[in-house]
């Protein structure tokens, strides 16, 4: 009996970690200052902080803006204009600069690292890497 309880505990244990879906955001220490990775460093920002229910999935695209891979990020220069962030709504929107400043009132802002990460990430020129 105690012999199949401990196989159940360690199947258990190993399904566990094994199915960990956690997203990672990075720290501000881990955001470079340059060479910005859309996938390393402006995905699991957008994930856990705008591409949510009821804002920027699939489902909802709050603004009409869909935060859930690149492709979506980038299907219309208004939102990210390659090379300009000045021009890139998105870029505007987080830096409270325009007439929709993202996140919401009541929601958890962005640090300014994250902000500046986006917005070099626009300036290098949005790049799918």
């Amino acid at each position: 009996m105690k012999k199949a309880i401990l196989r159940i505990l360690v199947l258990l244990s190993l399904i566990s970690f094994s199915c960990d879906d956690q997203i990672n955001v990075p720290t501000d220490d881990e955001i470079p200052e340059s060479n910005i990775s859309y996938n390393k460093h402006i995905q699991p920002v957008f994930n856990v902080r705008c591409a949510t229910s009821g804002c920027h999935d699939d489902q909802t695209k709050s603004a009409g803006l869909s935060l859930t891979s690149y492709q979506n990020t980038t299907s219309s220069y208004v939102f990210v204009y390659p090379g300009n962030p000045d021009a890139s709504l998105l870029v505007l929107s987080i830096e409270g600069k325009s007439t929709y400043p993202m996140p919401p009132p009541g929601r958890l802002p962005l640090t300014q690292k994250q902000i500046k990460a986006i917005r070099t990430w626009v300036a290098e020129g949005a790049k799918n890497n």
